[in-house]
């Protein structure tokens, strides 16, 4: 698209140039001879410059229409590090806000070129282009799902939505720690409800199926690959509205009205910053919670594919004893898996001795990474590697994303990195996630799966 574009762009100036040229001679022609008009000196400067940059055109124009889909598209996601310092200088919530609003708005890169075949993997009977994923907490309202996914990330997940629309905690509540590569956020569950988000959901879920069915034939295995509505895998974070006392009802109603377009659905009991979310990872609360909405989502009609998996978001700061009933729940009711893990009340080192440490909230980044690793360890042993678990929590690299592999974890997920780091930073990840399985010996993702707990 961009090579036909700038084609055209050339052939418009240089038909213009040919039509005035041609025309320009007799637009002065007159029965009296006339003195030709003295040229200035400076405009020899002039036509010197106009054709420094008709060559720079015409050079520019032959190279790019040259260059193949896969280079150009890596230039543009090599571009997006041009933006980066500009939204550092911006505040932290309005910078996140005019980040989804581009994604939103296609004014992202798309990536065109396919991920490395030893990245592939089928989790659920769903199949993943690559393990690396979006947490929820980016695109909270479910606005930028075709965009976000089409930067190449293996699947995305929205929310955490609440069933009513709230508007969480006062501003400012996102800081951020830069030379930590960190953040701190006690945003609230700030959502636009569910009934907001089923309709954002419906539209781009139908206009997702309508273009991949145009774009490929059923039996292609693009068709075949990915979630419900096409090429990438959608996760649906639950909430709970801060005032709600009954919990169970407000999941239940996220599942009855937004799990017709989710590839999988989460129960978020795990935020810092909702009063009394986290005591619902008790052992009784937690088994209690999980029944009923494994009930409210199985009573409903489902067709071939079957029901959503459901998984259960768990906190970083739970002691032995907590992982050892979390693991328990799980296993005794076929819990479909585990994210591990959200945010942390800590502060580690290097990050206490950083002012805004002081600021409440959890905090993300790469201060987490060894937390959060250590608990994904610990329950993938604890579960014997029956649950699928994904890793969240201080990936910045492909090494990052091995790592939480290798502790566990089948598919990992990204958040304050990508913020940091932008859209660049995808293909970055992949390719160095399959430059370490190659490495060891390994010739796929499962393979390497849990490989430290052996």
């Amino acid at each position: 698209m961009a090579t036909r574009a700038a084609g055209k762009l050339f052939r418009d100036f240089m038909r213009k140039r040919v039509i005035s040229n041609s025309i320009g001679p007799y637009r002065h022609c007159s029965s009296a001879a006339t003195p030709a008009p003295k040229i200035p000196h400076f405009s020899k400067k002039g036509r010197w410059l106009t054709g420094a940059t008709l060559g720079v055109m015409i050079a520019g124009g032959a190279y790019v229409s040259t260059v193949d889909e896969a280079t150009f598209c890596g230039w543009l996601f090599s571009a997006t590090k041009l933006v980066n310092p500009f939204f550092a200088l911006l505040d932290a919530e309005f910078a996140h806000t005019l980040a989804v609003s581009a994604a939103a708005r296609g004014w992202v890169p798309i990536e065109k070129r396919p991920d490395p075949p030893i990245l592939g993997l089928e989790v659920w009977g769903r199949k993943f282009s690559n393990p690396i994923g979006l947490s929820a907490g980016f695109d909270k309202n479910a606005e930028a799902v075709e965009g976000l996914l089409g930067l190449g990330f293996g699947f995305v997940e929205v929310g955490s939505v609440t069933p009513v629309p709230q508007e969480g905690n006062p501003k400012p509540r996102i800081f951020r720690l830069r030379q930590e590569g960190a953040i701190i956020n006690r945003c609230g569950f700030n959502s636009e409800g569910i009934v907001v988000v089923a309709k954002r959901l419906g539209a781009q879920h139908g206009k997702r199926k309508l273009e991949t069915s145009s774009a490929s034939s059923p039996s292609s295995d693009e068709a075949k690959h990915g979630g419900k509505a096409g090429p990438g895998i959608l996760g649906v974070n639950l909430g709970k509205n801060k005032t709600t006392e009954d919990a169970a009802a407000d999941y239940i109603q996220g599942v009855h009205t937004l799990s017709q377009y989710a590839d999988y659905l989460v129960i978020n009991v795990s935020s810092p910053n909702t009063p009394g979310l986290r005591m619902l990872q008790g052992r009784k609360q937690l088994k209690d919670l999980v029944k009923k909405v494994q009930a409210a989502r199985d009573e409903m009609q489902w067709g071939e594919e079957g029901p959503p998996p459901l998984l259960v978001k768990i906190a970083p700061d739970l002691s032995r004893e907590d992982l050892v009933d979390i693991a328990a729940v799980a296993v005794a009711l076929n819990l479909d898996g585990l994210i591990i893990s959200n945010t942390t009340i800590s502060r580690p080192d290097p990050v206490n001795r950083n002012p805004v440490s002081e600021e409440s909230g959890g905090l993300s980044g790469k201060p987490l990474f060894n937390l959060s690793t250590n608990v994904l360890r610990e329950m993938y042993i604890l579960t014997r590697g029956k649950i699928p678990l994904i890793g969240c929590g201080g990936i910045s690299s492909g090494e990052d994303a091995y790592r939480k592999i290798r502790a566990g974890a089948t598919l990992v997920q990204l958040y304050t990195a990508f913020a940091y780091g932008g859209p660049a930073l995808i293909p970055q990840i992949k390719a160095e996630l399959a430059e370490c399985l190659e490495r060891d010996g390994f010739k796929s993702i499962l393979e390497a799966v849990g490989a430290d707990c052996r």
